[in-house]
């Protein structure tokens, strides 16, 4: 579904991607892991196309889509959740929810099917529907960006950081739909800091430093690997 090949991407003359590949298969639950610094937001911007590389070739089911426009992207199913929610605070959950389905406005009687699923994953929603998204806790305004990708209709779903500053137990909510929705079809890139608890419901993974992707192997061989459990679980 999604290939990087030898990519970069600069800030200014500083290089925040360096000679990346990787690809994520259909129907996989891919996990990026990474400090805080080590590229991951860099590398979902380039994906998404809000940042442009400044080397190499992003392809989605084999077509060339390096340096595409963000919406053309959405529109091809490529949804970005981004770290730390980015959710307009002053509006409501409903209004935030509904712009994550711009692309398909006309689509009225499909915005309405997307929508009902939302609600049916994540029910608090429905109840504060009316509610300012900034007035929900922390756990309840990422289930509203959760939801709000999941508008777009995704094939492909990136989420940046979804557990980050979020209780244990919301956590453990969060994974869960989060595993949900990779059953239920849509391909995952998952970047996270808790590498355990994102592990545990991953295909594969990739570390990321200064970068650069130093490491890849599948759920077992990562949560087995050394270097990776004293550098990502504490262990």
């Amino acid at each position: 579904m999604l290939k990087l090949e030898n990519v970069d991407a600069k800030y200014d003359s500083f290089k925040a991607l360096d000679s990346v590949s990787m690809q994520v298969a259909p129907g996989e639950l891919v996990v990026l892991l990474g400090a805080n610094g080590a590229g991951k937001t860099t590398l979902f911007n380039t994906i998404s196309g809000l940042l442009k590389p400044s080397a190499g070739k992003v392809s989605l089911n084999g077509l060339d889509v390096t340096g595409k426009k963000p919406s053309s992207l959405v529109e091809a199913g490529v949804v970005q959740c981004p770290e730390g929610r980015k959710l307009f605070p002053e509006m409501s959950v409903m209004k935030n929810l509904m712009l994550g389905g711009y692309v398909h406005r006309r689509d009225k009687a499909g915005m309405k099917k997307t929508l009902g699923h939302v609600m049916e994953m994540f029910p608090i929603l429905q109840e504060k529907k009316d509610e300012a998204a900034g007035s929900l806790s922390g756990g309840q305004q990422q289930m509203v960006a959760i939801g709000r990708a999941l508008m777009g209709r995704p094939k492909l779903l990136m989420l940046d950081e979804p557990s980050l500053g979020l209780a244990p137990l919301v956590v453990k909510q969060v994974f869960e739909a989060v595993q949900a929705i990779n059953k239920e079809g849509t391909t995952v890139l998952l970047a996270e800091q808790n590498a355990f608890a994102a592990l545990k419901i991953a295909t594969r993974a990739y570390v990321i430093e200064n970068g650069r992707l130093v490491m890849e192997g599948d759920r077992d061989a990562m949560l087995g690997n050394e270097a990776v459990r004293k550098a990502y679980i504490g262990a």
